[in-house]
């Protein structure tokens, strides 16, 4: 899983981005969803969605995850506050947790930085207790995407909705919802663990797939 490019890692430590992902953007993303219990943020960076989660969430036990060590060090200062959290630094595609130790897992615009996006599914799913919740948002596969990516020059793999369904479905989800927005660049998505092994998560019936 790369790194930040230069210009990402800048715009995720401006105060304009921390105020706006606190207020607006992790609302949008929960919708009705409560988190609650032990839940995991891949790809936290500098901890803004962390922090207000925390805040709103007082009782969840929050791990936050990254594989930069500069966002890690940076989040950790600014959620040092927070007696439910916790920062460390990991891979999304090899995440150094106990089987079914998370009741939920979030990703803020993040998926599309991991190469390895299907394995990472699979290890959130491993991670996942039976009937968690995998919930967040990310940019989907349009022109406007590719060429922002291009030009900043970081590595990234842009989904469309239905490649990442299918991956859901494939890593041992149900359930799974996927809504467009902001003119169909941006999808929220929302999907639950199913029961079994990771060998039989992969044979089983993948559930219901619909759009927001």
């Amino acid at each position: 899983m790369p790194v930040m490019s230069a210009v990402e890692a800048t715009f995720c430590r401006s105060a304009l981005w921390r105020s706006f992902a606190g207020r607006r953007v992790l609302p949008w993303v929960l919708a009705d969803h409560l988190l609650t219990g032990e839940v995991l943020e891949i790809g936290g960076g500098v901890g803004a969605m962390a922090a207000e989660t925390a805040r709103r969430f007082p009782i969840t036990r929050l791990t936050v995850i990254d594989v930069d060590p500069v966002m890690v060090e940076v989040a950790r200062s600014r959620l040092a506050r927070f007696g439910n959290v916790t920062v460390a630094r990991a891979d999304v595609t090899n995440l150094p947790f106990e089987p079914a130790s998370f009741d939920a897992v979030t990703s803020y615009l993040m998926l599309h930085h991991v190469i390895d996006w299907t394995e990472a599914l699979t290890q959130i799913a491993q991670v996942l207790r039976p009937g968690g919740a995998l919930i967040g948002y990310d940019l989907t596969d349009t022109r406007l995407a590719r060429v922002v990516h291009r030009a900043d020059g970081s590595p990234h793999r842009i989904l469309t909705p239905a490649e990442l369904a299918d991956g859901l479905a494939l890593a041992g989800f149900a359930q799974i919802t996927i809504g467009l927005s902001w003119h169909g660049h941006l999808m929220r998505f929302h999907a639950l663990r199913r029961s079994g092994t990771p060998e039989t998560l992969a044979q089983a019936p993948a559930g219901h797939f619909r759009p927001e």
